[in-house]
């Protein structure tokens, strides 16, 4: 592992593209600390405070703790991630969203508009919620979030902070094409990641003050890395379905027979299932914060993470948005189909409906196993926290994303690293050609 950083500084393309990336989430993490003009700081953070298991905890956590202190990045990548999925589920539904993501690169580009304007819309909208809702939020001695509430504050806030998420998207996108990974992924990566700190210095005060005993920390630290082992190996797991291909006479060339595979995740849904579940169990715990009705307050509470409920509408939740995204974004049909036409099939299937018919039972499984899966990593948070008391949220949908996003960017810069060895150990050596 040493030598392989060793090896990124050595190539300078690779050294540019990594530095490029690092600047750039300084500047994010930056932006995360500079506050929005108009409030109060302490009373929002004695808001905030009383807000976890709801949206404003789950949307605090994708910004890097930004929404709690209301900064010019308060919104996050959220609304460009929400414009993302709904453009994703329009390609299904809409007939011309459909026909644009046929259409090859330059269908792409105008989709990638298209959510680039969706991700404005939606940042106003949140913005202007988030300017309202502040108002009414008061702190611990009565004193108001908004000394100077009027649409002049909510004016300011809704530029503010959608000028804040569009520079994020710009910046995530500047990551993409001159650095190393996927911009939007690093970004909530890194205000994932930027709370890693706080939790071990918690901890570490929790042990020294006798609230955490040693045996403890060491089994949830033990268990930490049993967790990210195994999120490590399901996420590169695969189901390698073999296709044959026949051969083909193309003019005057014959080609022979080949073997393929289809290579089927066992999690084909990603991280979006846990976030779908999360916002909406969610939402009964936000209203309950706006709301002073003694049968909503109770509904509330039943729903906040750690209750039996929760995690009982939580798995369900999850194993149904596992479906539901997985049927969305692969289509057994035109899967089967287009082997078909390029004369492939499935040994012992018949091309076509059996084919589409075979690949639906096998996607059929994966998907529960995926969603079994995502359910234990999920719902651990809530266990560990209920029985020994941690002073941080391990596991869920944060874990998922930062494992994944590791993943990702650490297979880019080894193809990186193999591309450029393959190329020195090739350097002076001649290979003649046939004749």
């Amino acid at each position: 592992m040493l030598e392989a950083f060793q090896n990124i500084v050595k190539i300078p393309e690779l050294k540019k593209r990594v530095l490029f990336s690092l600047s750039m989430l300084a500047v994010y993490r930056i932006g995360c600390h500079i506050p929005t003009p108009g409030i109060d700081g302490q009373a929002l953070a004695h808001f905030f405070k009383q807000a976890q298991g709801t949206l404003l905890g789950l949307f605090d956590m994708f910004s890097g703790g930004a929404l709690e202190r209301l900064t010019v990045f308060a919104l996050g990548i959220m609304p460009y991630i929400s414009s993302s999925i709904i453009f994703q589920l329009l390609t299904v539904v809409v007939p011309a969203i459909e026909k644009l993501s046929k259409e090859g690169e330059s269908g792409r580009k105008k989709i990638i508009q298209y959510t680039r304007y969706g991700t404005v819309v939606l940042s106003v909208v949140q913005a202007l919620g988030i300017s309202i809702g502040l108002e009414s939020m008061r702190g611990p001695a009565g004193e108001l979030v908004v000394p100077n509430p009027g649409w002049g504050f909510r004016l300011m806030t809704v530029i503010t902070l959608t000028a804040g998420t569009a520079f994020i998207m710009w910046l995530g996108e500047q990551m993409s094409e001159k650095g190393i990974g996927n911009g939007i992924s690093l970004i909530i990566f890194a205000g994932i990641v930027a709370r890693i700190p706080t939790a071990i210095g918690n901890s570490f005060r929790l042990l020294s003050a006798g609230q955490l005993s040693l045996f403890v920390l060491l089994f949830v630290l033990a268990l930490m890395f049993a967790v990210v082992a195994g999120i490590v190996f399901v996420e590169r797991g695969q189901r390698r379905l073999p296709i044959h291909y026949a051969k083909r006479v193309v003019g005057l060339k014959t080609y022979g027979a080949q073997t393929s595979h289809l290579p089927l995740k066992v999690n084909m849904a990603g991280v979006i299932p846990p976030i779908f579940a999360s916002s909406i169990i969610a939402f009964p715990a936000t209203i309950g914060n706006f709301i002073n009705i003694p049968w909503v307050q109770t509904a509330a509470k039943s729903l906040t993470p750690g209750a039996w409920l929760y995690n009982v509408f939580y798995v369900a939740f999850i194993v149904f948005f596992c479906y539901f995204y997985t049927a969305v974004t692969f289509n057994p049909v035109d899967v089967a189909e287009n082997v078909k036409k390029h004369g492939g099939y499935i040994p012992g299937i018949r091309p076509g409906k059996e084919t589409s018919d075979f690949l639906d039972r096998v996607l059929t499984k994966l998907t529960f196993a995926g969603a079994i899966y995502i359910s234990v990593v999920c719902v651990l948070p809530s266990i560990l926290i209920g029985k020994f008391n941690l002073p941080f949220y391990f596991g869920g949908t944060a874990l998922l994303i930062a494992v994944g996003v590791g993943m990702d960017t650490v297979a880019q810069i080894e193809s990186h690293l193999i591309t450029r060895s393959y190329e020195g150990f090739m350097k002076g050596v001649k290979i003649k050609g046939r004749r």
